[in-house]
């Protein structure tokens, strides 16, 4: 579906260079204009809702909380070799 848009916007281009009318080339300039401004959109859309994070892979406070006082623990249990 995306590719449409760039599709339709080479058209609209090819239109605009072979009218005589100038009205009609400034209409298919910004629709063109607007193709391309669509197919970026989507092709953006289409490349963040491929990287979406697992929901499931997330933590809620409480268990990041009794992580960070894990943590803690182990690093007061085990002293410290740097300076």
């Amino acid at each position: 579906m995306i590719w449409l848009y760039l599709l339709l916007a080479i058209a609209a281009f090819v239109v605009a260079l072979k009218t005589t009318s100038m009205v009609l080339v400034i209409v298919c300039l910004l629709a063109a204009l607007g193709f391309l401004v669509a197919w970026v959109l989507g092709l953006l859309a289409q490349r963040i809702g491929n990287q979406n994070r697992d929901v499931q892979v997330m933590l809620d406070p409480d268990a990041l909380r009794r992580l960070r006082e894990q943590a803690e623990a182990q690093r007061i249990k085990t002293p410290d070799s740097a300076p």
